[in-house]
């Protein structure tokens, strides 16, 4: 009952996929049957294009957000700690936040060119967001007892970061990663569909411009899987992190 819960929907529309393209309600051109695009994505596997496509598509996204990661918990905590890093970067974070930030493609296609640093880049300004505002909403939240309990005790700053603040917040640190990985996934598809790249964005657009209707949608499928296949990994991953944590009892 789980797995047909979790997967039923799926299958649902597996099924009405099939049965209108094989009842002919719409053109094969328009949608491709599920086995045509299964085929396609088995021979470009076997040629090795689609796996060169998902590495370069991989390695944008994965840089792009550990940039992000790193940046937006040491931003967060700073805007937390110190007053003058509140004062300067609040502004920007409020006013950043809710702004579609692949408008600054172009800008950054103007200075570092039509590459992989300007995606990163993208990448990297888009996934941030998340973290930071995670990451301070943590570091405000820790309880005020247990820092000054360590102070009292003789813990110097670095102490209190490591082993105090740092634990607090990794549930709302996690939570900010978890929101900023799609986020970095759809910003580098998207970039690399603007700049041509040779990514699965880029593979999907040129399909698109030759007409190649299979080869778009084994883009738009094998992205669907590569977007759940990450979610898991996430899941997974503050699991095993937060194994001691009081949210991962029972």
């Amino acid at each position: 009952m789980r797995w047909a819960e979790a997967w039923g929907s799926l299958l649902v529309l597996l099924a009405l996929w099939a049965f209108a393209t094989r009842a002919g309600a719409i053109s094969e051109f328009l949608l491709p049957s599920p086995g045509v695009v299964l085929g396609r994505i088995f021979d470009d596997t076997v040629s090795l294009d689609l796996p060169a496509s998902l590495l370069v598509t991989l390695r944008t996204a994965f840089v792009g957000f550990a940039v992000a990661a790193v940046g937006g918990v040491i931003l967060g905590i700073a805007m937390a700690r110190i007053r003058l890093v509140h004062w300067l970067f609040d502004p920007l974070v409020s006013l950043g936040f809710p702004m579609p930030k692949i408008a600054f493609l172009p800008v950054f296609l103007l200075w570092l060119g039509p590459n992989a640093a300007s995606q990163i880049t993208i990448v990297a300004l888009s996934a941030i967001f998340p973290v930071i505002v995670a990451a301070n909403a943590g570091a405000v939240g820790v309880e005020k007892t247990l820092l000054w309990s360590a102070r009292s005790l003789g813990a110097r700053p670095s102490e209190v970061l490591w082993q105090i603040v740092l634990p607090a917040i990794m549930p709302q640190v996690f939570t900010g990663l978890q929101i900023a990985v799609p986020v970095a996934l759809v910003t580098t598809i998207v970039a690399e569909m603007l700049t041509g790249s040779d990514g699965i964005g880029g593979v999907m657009l040129g399909a698109m411009r030759f007409a190649d209707s299979p080869g778009v949608f084994e883009g738009i499928v094998v992205i669907a899987l590569l977007g759940g296949v990450i979610i898991r990994a996430m899941e997974w991953l503050r699991a095993l992190v937060l194994r001691w944590h009081p949210e991962q009892a029972g």
